[in-house]
């Protein structure tokens, strides 16, 4: 669902559900590049923009501040953060050697992953078949709980841990995983494979399906990041643009182009 259009009223319904009815469609719009990179996100405007009143929307930045996906300036402002393409490489590199190390190392030490913890993700899973989850990047959440549990699984709890710093730091930026319904459909049928080789105890073959689903998700994530981010560069264009053909300043947050859904 796009964002709502300037003055389309979303005030029904619960205080908490207004908040996550301001930061559904905030997130969406910026893993979709609508806004520019460094755009300010005025409060007036984007609860305007909403039909909201400036309270869930100030909430919804925080928890978009929370993901990355905005930056908090020293004047208090809010701010859209660019995808960072370079770090991206770098964590993932991080987190396959996590990934891969949460697997294997029962192998080494001649121990066993966590047969119940496992079953209950298979059973997890299995349930999250013929759903339709939407399709703003939220299945992140249930993606990353997969991960984690996988590498709770393993015994480690230091590694656990180690994965989840780097799931932090990556969370915006994988969330472009998940924008389209063949992507979670792949991604509930390879986790399904990774643990049920888990569970009937083939370990390599768990390791090397890893491997190569975390691929899958880096370069799909790169693509669509750097979608995203030339969007972003057109509209901070068509900004700049229309802000030298004004007289007096301008608040990106408020022109056509910088909000337009």
């Amino acid at each position: 669902m796009p964002p709502s259009s300037p003055g389309q009223t979303t005030t029904g319904g619960t205080a908490a559900s207004r908040v996550d009815t301001a930061y559904a469609n905030l997130r969406q719009a910026i893993l979709a590049g609508q806004f520019a990179f460094g755009l300010h996100l005025s409060e007036n405007a984007m609860a305007a923009r909403l039909g909201l009143s400036r309270t869930p929307v100030r909430e919804a930045f925080t928890r978009l501040h929370a993901e990355r996906l905005v930056e908090r300036r020293a004047d208090g402002g809010y701010y859209v953060a660019a995808p960072d393409l370079a770090r991206l490489e770098a964590l993932y590199e991080l987190r396959v050697t996590l990934e891969l190390r949460g697997i294997t190392r029962v192998i080494d030490l001649d121990i066993s992953h966590d047969r119940d913890r496992l079953a209950q993700v298979r059973a997890t899973w299995q349930d999250l078949r013929g759903t339709e989850p939407p399709l703003d990047g939220s299945f992140i959440k249930h993606d990353e709980a997969y991960h984690i549990n996988l590498a709770t699984a393993s015994g480690n709890p230091a590694l656990t841990e180690a994965l989840a710093a780097v799931n932090l730091q990556i969370r915006a930026v994988r969330s472009y995983d998940f924008l389209t319904a063949d992507r979670i459909e792949q991604t509930i049928d390879e986790h399904l494979a990774i643990v049920g080789q888990l569970l009937d105890a083939h370990t390599e073959r768990a390791a090397e399906l890893m491997a190569s689903h975390i691929g899958a998700s880096m370069n799909v994530v790169r693509e669509r990041a750097q979608r995203a981010l030339i969007a972003m560069l057109e509209t901070r264009r068509q900004v700049d643009q229309a802000t030298l053909a004004m007289p007096g300043p301008i608040d990106w947050a408020d022109s056509p182009a910088g909000g337009g859904a």
